[in-house]
């Protein structure tokens, strides 16, 4: 892709962009920026691009910037159907995200991680293997870096690791990696889509670009995600926890086996430090990957027995009077909460928040079977309620420090109080950092004291 004397127009000046405009500025691009938000709220992305030859367009948009660039990259919080990049598409200009630029200019074999529920864990995991197995490793995408600081920093890697959301997916046009993995496909961002087949169809254009040559890992044990194996142009690697499979990874009996072309590797579970159904998936799902590009099954075994996991997913925050309390605040819709209440019985549920749009009906079975109580909070829990409410003893609270001395009240020993709020946090916290937080601060408040 040549830059060099290109109108570029860059929207949005987060971290992302801000990183996009340095890159396009090195390569001689002409670069304008354009954000809703003004100077003074902006003081901090301005100061870090002060000097470059850019012009800044603030405080609002202009549909006649759009029409008059080369192309557009625009921050995946943008929805499609803004006017503005409605106008760029009119004058027959480019439009497309961040990872679609940065994936032009990098040349290693690269692993997309897409799902609704599961992405960071295994990304981050996959980075890790490939790691331990001696590959120079980029690991970033939508989590931590953003992948067009690997193209502008030169470093030279082997193995690029990116989780990559629906949002991400939306503009791309060339983006090709050379194995995605498609973890699972379950109800959520319905406030940003239409309807659920427009997530199901951005999800799935991760494996847009591939041919024959490159791998699409698919858990088989999802209906939707196992209907794309006849319809992609990669080969498909399945992974499931219900079935043998001859060729492909799953898991039986505490044993994860992979299998391919003759090779087969086995890894007992015994010892991971990450456990749940949902963690064996995103296991499996990393161990897919790395094995499929060159990584040796020693180093890879150890190198999962090493991962304790990541901040915010299902975490033990204390035992108080036999009671188990987790944290599971970036469980932010309904899929990941499912695979949260699987893990548990006698359960003490806390969840609510801002509503995403989703039906909360999948989670009954799981409700009626495995919650005891169920105490729901923010926006969403007059909602939860009518849906689920019925299936169980539900409170309400006022705030979620309240829920956490309600549950307290009712576990009893030998129970778990889980936060799993199956939506987002924005109704009453910055994010779901800040709302696991205020949790942990809650459990580690109550009688008895305790650090985490």
């Amino acid at each position: 892709m040549e830059l060099a004397g290109k109108n570029i127009l860059v929207v949005g000046l987060a971290r992302t962009g801000v990183a996009v405009v340095r890159f396009l500025a090195a390569r001689g691009a002409r670069v304008t920026v354009t954000d809703l938000r003004d100077e003074a709220a902006l003081a901090g992305p301005l100061g870090e691009l002060a000097g470059l030859p850019v012009t800044y367009v603030l405080g609002r948009h202009a549909e006649a910037d759009f029409a008059a660039a080369d192309t557009v990259v625009v921050s995946p919080g943008v929805p499609q159907e803004s006017p503005y990049l409605q106008a760029a598409r009119d004058a027959g200009r480019e439009v497309i995200t961040e990872i679609e630029l940065a994936s032009r200019f990098i040349a290693a074999s690269m692993v997309a991680i897409t799902g609704t529920n599961g992405k960071t864990t295994t990304t981050t995991l996959t980075g890790e293997i490939f790691s331990a197995c001696g590959f120079r490793t980029f690991v970033g995408g939508n989590i931590g870096n953003p992948l067009i600081e690997l193209v502008e920093s030169g470093e030279a890697v082997e193995r690029v690791v990116v989780e990559i959301s629906s949002f991400q997916l939306e503009w791309i046009s060339a983006f090709r990696p050379t194995v995605a993995v498609l973890l699972n496909i379950t109800e959520d961002h319905l406030d940003r889509y239409a309807t659920f087949q427009e997530y199901i169809d951005a999800k799935a254009r991760v494996f847009e670009n591939q041919g024959a040559a490159d791998w699409a890992v698919l858990n088989m044990d999802d209906p939707i995600v196992a209907g794309f194996a006849g319809r992609i142009g990669a080969a498909v690697f399945p992974m499931s926890q219900r079935q043998e499979l001859a060729e492909g990874i799953f898991h039986r009996s505490g044993v994860i086996t992979f299998r391919h072309a003759g090779r087969e590797e086995r890894f007992p579970t015994e010892r991971f430090r990450i456990t749940g159904v949902h963690n064996i998936e995103n296991i499996m799902a990393s161990l897919a990957a790395a094995l499929l590009l060159g990584c040796d099954a020693p180093r890879a075994r150890a190198a999962v027995e090493a991962f304790g996991g990541l901040p915010h997913r299902m975490e033990l925050v204390r035992e108080l009077a036999g009671v188990r309390y987790y944290e599971d605040s970036k469980a932010t819709n309904v899929g990941s909460v499912e695979k949260a209440l699987a893990s548990f019985t006698g359960i003490t549920l806390i969840a609510g928040g801002k509503d995403k749009g989703g039906s909360y009906a999948p989670l009954a079975p799981l409700v009626q079977e495995r919650v005891r109580h169920m105490i729901l909070i923010g926006e969403a829990k007059e909602r939860m309620a009518r849906e689920l409410g019925h299936l169980t003893d539900t409170r309400m609270a006022a705030t979620l420090e309240e829920a956490v001395a309600l549950a307290a009240e009712l576990a009893v020993p030998g129970e778990v109080v889980l936060f799993s709020p199956a939506c987002s946090s924005f109704d009453m916290f910055r994010d779901y950092e800040e709302r696991a937080q205020r949790f942990r601060a809650a459990v580690n408040g109550l009688a008895g004291g305790g650090t985490p």
